[in-house]
């Protein structure tokens, strides 16, 4: 089942047209990862601080649909699914809050578990199985 997340768009996170940069737009995706690990109990700092892996994306994409301004009420679903047994996709999307609420993007990453010393691919650790089968 999607995790979702609540945000509200800030003055931040626009541009000087007053709409939601598109860099930003990845940050408001990446920020509900954040929550959605969170929400799991992974600890984040215990879980980056001091091993030897690190999840970088290794590819994004995304699909704007409509422009969200300053004030602008969201929802981000986050969908991680297995794609190997050391990478992973999610699928967001963002959708505007109102009546009606609006899809305005969709966006998909996709992480690969590394070993910071090495710099070759690890097994996904459990905790990470786990929050991806939704466990």
């Amino acid at each position: 089942m999607p995790f979702t997340h609540l945000r509200t768009v800030r003055l931040a996170d626009t541009d000087a047209a007053g709409v939601v940069f598109f860099a930003r737009t990845l940050m408001l995706c990446h920020e509900a990862y954040e929550e959605s690990l969170a929400h799991a109990g992974l600890d984040l700092k215990q879980f980056l601080g001091g091993a030897d892996l690190i999840v970088p994306i290794s590819k994004s994409e995304a699909d704007y649909l409509r422009p969200l301004y300053c004030g602008d009420k969201l929802k981000i679903t986050v969908q991680p699914a297995a794609l190997t047994d050391s990478s992973f996709a999610i699928a967001f999307e963002i959708t505007k809050l109102g009546s009606p609420d609006k899809l305005a993007a969709r966006v998909r990453t996709e992480h690969v578990a590394t070993s910071l010393t090495k710099r070759a691919r690890l097994p996904l650790p459990p905790t990470l199985t786990a929050w991806i089968a939704g466990k």
